[in-house]
């Protein structure tokens, strides 16, 4: 008897424990409801989707608690997607790569289509996704592909891979180059530390690496 009521104990201990504790999918931003934004959300809201041609998504729910971030964010991104002095194609494999290293699934997500609609071949784009160096990349990749993991791991750009970048995009395009990185490097920190939820009904595919 008193074995049951230990072990009856432990179970509503264990429960209790289960019910209490945050799920680590928990979305800690999600949607504000309408009823809720602010003036300056709601304007924030609006002008989001008369640019974008859609509603607040993505790593802007979170951002849409500070407006004016928001904005500014919306505002480096809409440069980086449809002015950048790179190829459709190199700017999404930098996102892929960036989104790789920060285990971001919603914006691998995003972008892994668009990066093969781009052009991107769906070997280098697994390549990225399982964390090895992708073979037979064209030279434009490779150097695109070293600048970005370079500053992404190592936190700096060594001399030679520096020099070729510069040799094939000019310096614009190393600064458009890195730009991506730092976009996206920003919008993964929000996604991780705010949990953002995946789109409904799609599962993740990027896995945590061991430590």
């Amino acid at each position: 008897m008193a074995t049951l009521t230990l072990r009856s104990a432990l179970a509503a201990s264990a429960m209790w424990c289960a019910l209490a504790a945050p799920s680590l999918a928990q979305d800690r931003m999600p949607p504000i409801p309408a009823d809720k934004l602010t003036d300056a959300q709601k304007k924030a809201s609006e002008a989001f989707a008369e640019g974008r041609g859609y509603a607040v998504r993505g790593p802007f729910v979170p951002l849409l608690r500070s407006p004016e971030v928001m904005l500014r964010a919306k505002a480096m991104g809409d440069y980086l997607r449809s002015k950048s002095t790179l190829t459709s194609r190199l700017n999404e494999m930098v996102i892929l790569i960036t989104a790789r290293e920060w285990t971001q699934n919603y914006e691998w997500h995003a972008h892994r289509e668009l990066a093969l609609k781009a052009g991107l071949r769906a070997e280098i784009a697994d390549a990225i996704a399982q964390g090895y160096r992708p073979v037979g990349m064209a030279e434009d990749e490779e150097v695109a592909y070293d600048t970005a993991t370079e500053i992404l791991r190592e936190k700096r750009v060594s001399d030679r891979t520096y020099a070729r970048a510069v040799a094939k995009f000019g310096e614009q395009g190393v600064i458009d180059l890195l730009g991506v990185v730092g976009y996206y490097n920003f919008l993964a920190i929000v996604m991780n530390a705010t949990r953002t939820a995946m789109p409904a009904g799609v599962a993740e595919e990027l896995r945590r690496f061991p430590d």
